[in-house]
């Protein structure tokens, strides 16, 4: 919902689980057919009229305000599970998602948000994603192709192992970092090596 906070009314509203007949048309992995597509997570980017939301389908759907209507800019799936954050880093179109599959990635959206911007016809991508093979305890992170096949790929792939509850993009030292909390009671850190 876009709420007008002068009224304190909705002026938009969507429902995720519209766009389900679609994807149910594709390949379905085991378990995701009773998954609906609820919201979890939503993050706005820093110009203020982009924003993401995570769903339970394991899709990630970027959205943009025009005047008091949002239209959806893209969607693609990127984890197996729901989806339970979502986080643009400061001053960029680079989206973190962490999802209930443990996995953590980082998405560069500007692309496609700025073709979108030109181009007045709405467009989704849709990405199976590759196989990470680093794991918690190795601290690293393994790096892909920005594109797979014409199709949105993550920058950046971590298998984290547990569910994420939550996640930031920040700076330490002068190096970007991501801080990730899950079930444990520790706050793992992962470094963001070139992107």
């Amino acid at each position: 919902m876009l709420w007008s906070l002068q009224k304190a009314r909705p002026l938009w509203i969507t429902n995720l689980q519209e766009d389900e007949t679609e994807e149910m048309e594709g390949p379905q992995s085991p378990g995701q057919l009773l998954n609906p597509a609820l919201a979890h997570s939503v993050s706005v980017a820093s110009c203020g009229n982009i924003f993401s939301c995570g769903a339970e389908d394991g899709k990630v759907r970027i959205f943009r305000v025009r005047g008091v209507k949002c239209e959806q800019e893209l969607g693609f799936k990127g984890h197996t599970l729901g989806v339970s954050q979502v986080c643009f880093l400061p001053g960029s179109y680079l989206l973190l998602t962490g999802g209930n599959d443990g996995k953590i990635m980082l998405w560069d959206v500007g692309s496609e948000v700025e073709k979108n911007q030109r181009s007045p016809t709405k467009q989704t991508h849709r990405k199976k994603t590759k196989r990470a093979t680093h794991t918690k305890q190795d601290g690293n992170a393994s790096v892909t192709d920005e594109k797979e096949h014409g199709k949105m790929s993550p920058k950046l792939n971590i298998e984290h192992g547990e569910k994420v509850n939550w996640l930031l993009g920040t700076t330490i030292k002068g190096h970007q970092n991501i801080l990730v909390a899950d079930q444990t009671n520790c706050i793992s850190v992962y470094p963001v090596k070139e992107c």
